[in-house]
């Protein structure tokens, strides 16, 4: 019988790219839009690593099947972390990427570039019903640009620049992106575990 996850996300997005670690291992993945009646779970964590898990572990309750969930987000050094757990709703609830990037950019007007760190960073919670859950997490450094550059991407990629590649990550192509990101560098370690998990 083939196996199959679940991925605690609306993001088609996401899921393609967990699909591409999960289908040659013959893991069926899915998504919450394949469950209508999945329960909406409120992110009250502090830490990216706590709302991974509170949503992974209630929707693994909810289907008694292995569910992993994501928060992500971008942290800037000269903010004191923000936006943080807040990244997605930073400028307000109707989580607009480009009100985001504005207030970004406004609260970072007058800082010079060697003071622009931030890093982009990704927790990735593993729940099975019966067992501890398990999480991974990976990260990616770069700059905080004084105005948006490129079109690729979502969310904060038009101001996030990879010093690495010098591109923004709007710049990059998807391949070029899902090598480097702080997603993908969780999921390379999510890898093993899958393999571990799934032996017979």
């Amino acid at each position: 019988m083939q196996s199959e996850v679940i991925i605690a996300t609306k993001n088609p997005g996401k899921v393609k790219e967990f699909e591409a670690l999960f289908s040659p291992k013959g893991i069926r993945v899915k998504s919450v839009l394949d469950f209508p009646e999945a329960i909406d779970v409120e992110e009250t964590g502090m830490t990216f690593q706590e709302n991974a898990i509170l949503k992974a572990e209630a929707i693994a309750k909810q289907f008694n099947k292995m569910v992993i969930a994501d928060d992500s987000g971008l942290c800037i050094d000269a903010l004191n972390g923000e936006p943080g757990v807040y990244s997605a709703r930073y400028a307000g609830s109707e989580k607009s990427d480009e009100a985001n990037m504005k207030k970004v950019l406004e609260n970072m007007q007058g800082i010079p570039l060697p003071e622009r760190t931030a890093h982009f960073h990704c927790a990735l919670a593993i729940a099975v019903p019966g067992h501890e859950t398990i999480v991974v997490e990976g990260t990616c450094e770069g700059l905080i640009t004084e105005e948006k550059q490129g079109t690729h991407g979502f969310g904060y990629d038009p101001i996030f620049y990879v010093p690495s590649l010098k591109k923004t990550m709007a710049q990059l192509e998807k391949e070029e992106k899902n090598k480097i990101s702080h997603r993908a560098n969780a999921l390379k370690q999510l890898g093993p575990i899958i393999d571990e998990m799934f032996k017979k």
